[in-house]
């Protein structure tokens, strides 16, 4: 069990993809990102295992929720800045967390 002071520290941010690429490099397969997460934070690299469900023009300006106070981690030879997240369906495609409508890139989760 965690806290509610522990779940207070993780940042998690809805942010809208606005770039997406081939990660040729990554050992399953995988894009490189870039959401927009407004004025505040701004555009952030992320890597994600979307290839089964997704193609790379499904992806753009879709709002996403990520977690945007990790410390940034070397996947290879891309630096991720974020954590977009996704949950595993049965057969282990990963299907993005996502808001219901549109809110401003940025807004937290609380």
């Amino acid at each position: 069990m965690i806290t509610w002071d522990d779940f207070e520290k993780v940042e998690l941010r809805i942010g809208t993809i606005i770039d997406v690429t081939d990660f040729p490099e990554a050992r399953k397969p995988a894009y490189k990102l870039r959401v927009d997460f407004g004025s505040d934070i701004g555009i952030r690299k992320s890597s994600a295992q979307l290839t089964d469900l997704y193609g790379k023009e499904d992806l753009i300006g879709k709002q996403v929720l990520a977690v945007t106070n990790f410390p940034p981690k070397q996947i290879g030879p891309f630096l991720s800045e974020c954590l977009v997240t996704g949950v595993q369906t049965e057969r282990g495609a990963v299907t993005l967390v996502r808001p219901d409508a549109q809110v401003d890139n940025g807004e937290r989760l609380f």
